[in-house]
């Protein structure tokens, strides 16, 4: 009998509590008066290997120039560095505006600017601190022709700054 009332008393307190934490319906005209919090930051380390890079050249040798055929390859590319973005949603007038004050000319090339909805905006603002030497950097180890062991050097790009940057994704 007292492990019936102990169970008893569990499933009263287990219905009690799942409805204190159910989900309420709520119509647009309510929703559009709601107000939290501005966007989402993201922030990124990045550190990407890719062992090579190979292009080819798959025209035949050319008998009377010695052209055509061969590759290159970019071997031990490494690209590493911080990447703080944020992500906002933008009204209509508010995108436009964004996208005018970028430079776009003519956004109703590939928005419509009279029926278009909200808009994703994810920057890179220019205010991110980040520490020296730790923006994004590529190094190419080794630079190949064909099969031959000898290399023309390597590649370095060095503290690649994207502060500023910004990307819109939409519904069509």
């Amino acid at each position: 009998m007292k492990l019936f009332k102990q169970s008893a008393i569990a499933a009263i307190l287990s219905t009690l509590a799942l409805g204190a934490s159910a989900m309420t319906p709520i119509q647009d005209s309510e929703l559009s008066a709601v107000t939290g919090q501005d966007g989402v930051s993201i922030t990124a380390n990045l550190n990407v290997k890719i062992d090579s890079f190979v292009y080819t050249d798959t025209d035949a040798v050319n008998a009377s120039t010695g052209l055509g055929g061969g590759s290159v390859s970019f071997n031990g590319i490494k690209v590493n560095g911080l990447i703080a973005a944020s992500i906002d949603i933008l009204s209509r007038a508010s995108f436009l505006q964004a996208a005018g004050a970028a430079g776009v000319t003519n956004p109703g090339s590939f928005y419509n600017s009279q029926t278009g909805g909200d808009v994703v905006q994810i920057a890179i603002p220019t205010d991110v601190q980040v520490a020296t030497g730790k923006f994004i950097n590529v190094a190419v180890d080794a630079i190949k022709m064909g099969n031959s062991a000898a290399s023309f050097g390597s590649l370095a790009l060095n503290q690649l700054d994207l502060r500023g940057t910004q990307v819109w994704i939409w519904a069509h």
